[in-house]
Order: C-alpha cells, then structure tokens, then sequence
C-alpha cells in the first residue's frame, strides 16, 4: 500500500513538472488561448444579461470583443507615436539625467573608470582574438514583437467570440461529461463561480486602473508634465502587474521628469504622486471595491506572481493573479482542495491558544 501511495505521488509529481515544462516551451500557444477564455469568462455575464434581453449570444458577443478591440486599438493609437518618439530620445535622455544625478553618481562613475582600467590591462594582457556575435536590429526585434503580440490578440478575440456565440454550449458539454448528477451539479456551480470571480474581479479592476490612469493623468497636468495623457495609459496597463507595476511606473515617470523639469526637487514630485495614487488604490480603493470575497492571501498572490513572470515574462505576471482566483474558485468547490482555498483565501482567523485547556467533550 504503501509503495502505491509513493508511485502515485511520483506520478503527481512528473505530471505537474511535464504540465509547467509544456507551459513554458508552449507559452505562445498557450497564452492567447488562455486570455481568450478569461475574456470570454469577464463577458459572459454581461452577454448571457443581453440575451434575456432578447439579443442573440453571437451578436452581442461580437458587438462586446468587437468593442475591446476597439479600446485596445484606441490605447495602443494614442499613445505609439509617443512613445517612438521617447524611444528615439532614450540615449539623450539618459545622458540628461545623468548630468542632473552627477552629485549622486560621482561614486558610481570612480568605481566604473576604475572597472574600464582593469578591463584595458587584461585585455593587453590576453592576445587572442575577439568573437563579435551580430545581434538582430532594434528595428527587427521590434517589428517581430509586434507581429508576435498583434497576433496572440487576434488569436484572443476571436476564440472569445467563438465562446461567447455559443452561449451555454460550453457548459452544457462539460454538465455532460459527468454521469452523476452530483457531479453535474458540482461542475456547473463550479463554472458558474469562476465565472461570477472572474468577470467581477477583471471588471472591477479595469475600472480601477481606468480611475487610476485618470487621476496620474490630471496630477501630472497639474505638474506641468508634457503628455501626460501617455502616463496616465501607461499607469492604467501597469497596474494590472500587481506590486511591480506601480514600482515601475514611478521609476518611469521620475526619470522623464528629471529630463522635462529644470528642479530636481520639483520633478520628484512626479514618482511620489503616482507612488501616493497607487497607495491609496492598492490599500483602500481596491480592497473596498473588490470585497473580501474576492480578497486573497498577498503571500500567495506575490508567489503567484512572481513564478508566471518568470515562466513566461511580463505576460505571465499580467495573467497570475485572474488565474490564480480561477484556481481559488476550484479550490473552494471541491473538498479535496479546500485546505488549498483556504490558504489562498486572505480571511482571518484567531490562532488557538496553545496554554488554553480544549474543551471537555
């Protein structure tokens, strides 16, 4: 019995390692499927409303993807030209705050000219002959990122519009692929939650972001800040990397205001407003709107995101959190995963006392 229960767990093991092995070497065929079906999860409700409504799934799930394609294209529009522009300027850029950071940077330069000497006297000591690798052009690597990501969005919209057409289709074949009725009703109140998590979670976070790029962009207008409609699309995309992406920001937009504004003191005014906005959202805002339903351990929600940035980048760590409410949504559901919901779950509970007597039975 035991050597059972030891190859199973082995098997367990190989098993999850091969499923994260086939995530990370499949991410590009893995990833869009796996946002079409979270969009399709926010929508839902929204287009099963629309059908008691007397509008038909497919005409209102396209009407709705059709609508966030539009968002996207409006987002991505407004702010490319920007955007290129900065790219260009980075390097004068950078050599503009440097010059407004000398004080603080004078140490850091003495260790890099002596760093450069010590280079020069092992490189005039070793005679064999440098290996240049040719590196592919800024203007390729662009170019393929961008065909790589406009087609993972294209992939995205139209298998959320395949899903959201065929209605209860979906869910009607997974009802009956389970011969009991416990079992089908276990699985259609377990869709149905993660349905009801997900569109109320990724909503609910959209209009927050959305809020948030709208106060950054009315500070920074009030600061003086060229284009600051840019930061405020920048901090609403941001924000959806939970942790890093406001430490992001505020580096971004502290950098770009040493170059714009003469006064050092003034243009740090710029990362310590947006730092204080995402405070407020992060501590209040969110957790009042979001509800302690939803509410998650922050432990695990930094692990979580942490392991997908690092299996599959910046997209991994934008799709952590949605997953893992997916995953918390299973857990509470079946009873063999509830110590795993639990975990996950961001209730609070008292410790019992080890000094205090258990009660008599």
């Amino acid at each position: 019995m035991d050597n059972l229960t030891s190859i199973r767990r082995s098997l367990q093991f190989l098993v999850l390692v091969a499923l994260f092995g086939t995530c990370y070497f499949a991410r590009d065929l893995i990833l869009p499927i796996m946002l079409g079906f979270l969009l399709a999860l926010t929508l839902s409700p929204l287009v099963r409303g629309l059908y008691r409504a007397g509008i038909p799934h497919a005409v209102s799930g396209t009407v709705l993807v059709s609508l966030t394609a539009l968002l996207i294209i409006i987002i991505v529009g407004g702010s490319a030209g920007t955007v290129a522009v900065w790219s260009d300027e980075l390097p004068s850029m950078g050599a503009e705050i440097q010059q407004k950071l000398r004080m603080m940077t004078d140490a850091v330069e003495g260790v890099r000219t002596a760093t450069e000497e010590v280079e020069k006297i092992t490189k005039s000591k070793d005679a064999s002959p440098e290996v240049i690798v040719q590196q592919p052009g800024l203007l390729d690597t662009a170019f393929d990122t961008v065909t790589q990501i406009g087609a993972s969005l294209i992939v995205t919209l139209i298998l959320a519009v395949f899903l959201l057409s065929s209605g209860e289709l979906f869910y009607l074949k997974m009802v009956q692929a389970f011969p009991t009725m416990a079992g089908k009703k276990r699985i259609l109140t377990t869709v149905y939650n993660i349905e009801r998590r997900v569109s109320r979670y990724l909503l609910t976070i959209t209009l927050i972001n959305a809020g948030l790029g709208l106060a950054l962009f009315a500070y920074l207008s009030a600061l003086g800040m060229p284009q600051a409609y840019v930061w405020g699309i920048a901090a609403f995309l941001l924000n959806f990397l939970p942790y890093l992406g406001g430490i992001i920001g505020s580096v971004l937009v502290g950098g770009f205001a040493i170059v714009t504004f003469d006064s050092v003191s003034y243009a740090l005014l710029a990362p310590l407003g947006y730092m204080a906005l995402t405070s407020i959202e992060g501590q209040v805002l969110t957790p009042f709107l979001v509800g302690r339903r939803l509410a998650m351990n922050t432990v695990a929600v930094f692990l979580t995101v942490v392991f997908w940035g690092w299996l599959w980048g910046i997209p991994g760590a934008l799709v952590a959190v949605p997953f893992l409410v997916v995953f918390k949504a299973v857990c509470e559901n079946f009873e063999p995963l509830h110590t795993i919901g639990l975990f996950l779950s961001s209730e609070d509970r008292k410790l019992p006392d080890p000094d205090e007597e258990p009660d008599a039975a």
